[in-house]
């Protein structure tokens, strides 16, 4: 089995001291001029090098080629030589450079999960934890969200929700006993051919015995997806490896008969927007009944996360949603622990 793959992005080494190759599709004068004013030599008709020795000067280059607009039918690389086989679009080249930190987490980074409590609204047991991706270095300023965003405009959002999914079942080994689930977020954008994208997590759970069933692979940015055929497919493969599948984030245009009978979920996550003041709008209060009444006919469990006030899960509970999730009952951490107030008023 290959280890790399097109789809997870190119492998990139940022280099102290090297060459800046810049290919050109055709011809300009203008450009070649101002190139040759930069620093840059020509090494064939359309390709030029320019020779940096630290890599603050490397970043330098580039933005004064920003100026210039270098944009459009020109491809960039570095290599410790005047060669290379890997070419990169202008603007995701630029966009390495000033995000280095976060482009060498997305590769090589050090990630741990922290987990938040997913608690069983009618019992108070502990049901499960959702994994949620953090730099095992508390100090790094690194945030998810602005993460997977550039890691999405880099091409390299593949292979950061790999990365991501392989944290979460390595931080389950020896935290999380079986029987307790484990959420996984996944895009499902990402998993181009189900049945090789998914080979790599499904070794990683036979490897840290973890069972299959204790999973439950969670499809974020719900209300985004646009080729449900695909997705279908996606969680077909999760299914058959005995593992569960939910939909995050559920919300209007999306909970309807049809595309949850397509789909056929273990669960459905109300996005919080539906949990917040549920207790005193007549709106969302029939939005849940609605998802409710579904879950009799189709078989689902219902998740409401977001739950932050007693309000809040007092209703859910009483209008029989299953489980629940919030800063209420506990927030992400690496040990998490329950919200103490919470555990008192429940109980």
């Amino acid at each position: 089995m290959k280890t790399t793959c097109f789809h997870c992005g190119i492998p990139f080494t940022f280099l102290s001291q090297g060459f800046f190759l810049l290919k050109k599709a055709e011809n300009d004068g203008r450009q070649m001029k101002e190139l040759s004013n930069l620093g840059f030599l020509q090494q064939s008709m359309n390709t030029y090098y320019y020779h940096f020795e630290q890599f603050q000067e490397l970043i330098a280059i580039m933005e004064a080629c920003n100026k210039i607009n270098m944009f459009e039918g020109v491809q960039v690389g570095i290599s410790r030589t005047k060669e290379t086989n890997k070419w990169f679009t202008f603007e995701t080249f630029l966009l390495y450079l000033r995000n280095k930190e976060m482009i060498e987490f997305i590769q090589y980074g050090g990630m741990v999960s922290h987990l938040q409590p997913i608690v069983d609204m009618q019992n108070l047991g502990i049901y499960g934890y959702e994994s949620l991706l953090r730099s095992e270095d508390e100090g790094a300023n690194i945030n998810p969200s602005q993460l997977f965003q550039l890691a999405d405009r880099t091409g390299l959002h593949s292979l950061l929700d790999k990365r991501a999914r392989e944290t979460a079942i390595k931080t389950r080994h020896g935290s999380i006993p079986d029987g307790i689930k484990s959420f996984i977020n996944f895009l499902p954008s990402t998993i181009y051919n189900p049945e090789y994208c998914l080979r790599h997590t499904f070794q990683i759970v036979e490897q840290y015995k973890v069972q299959p069933e204790d999973l439950v692979f969670e499809v974020v940015e719900t209300e985004k997806i646009e080729d449900v055929h695909h997705l279908q497919s996606v969680l077909d493969r999760y299914k058959r490896e005995g593992m569960k599948v939910a939909l995050d984030d559920v919300g209007t245009g999306f909970a309807t008969i049809d595309m949850l009978s397509r789909l056929q979920p273990d669960y459905v996550k109300i996005d919080r927007e539906y949990i917040s003041f549920c207790d005193r709008d007549g709106r969302k209060q029939n939005f849940l009944n609605e998802v409710i009444e579904l879950a009799e006919k189709l078989g689902f469990i219902i998740l409401a996360e977001g739950i932050e006030r007693m309000e809040e899960w007092y209703y859910c509970r009483d209008a029989g949603i299953h489980l629940g999730q919030g800063y209420l009952i506990g927030k992400p951490s690496l040990h998490p622990k329950m919200t103490g107030t919470f555990w008192c008023e429940v109980q």
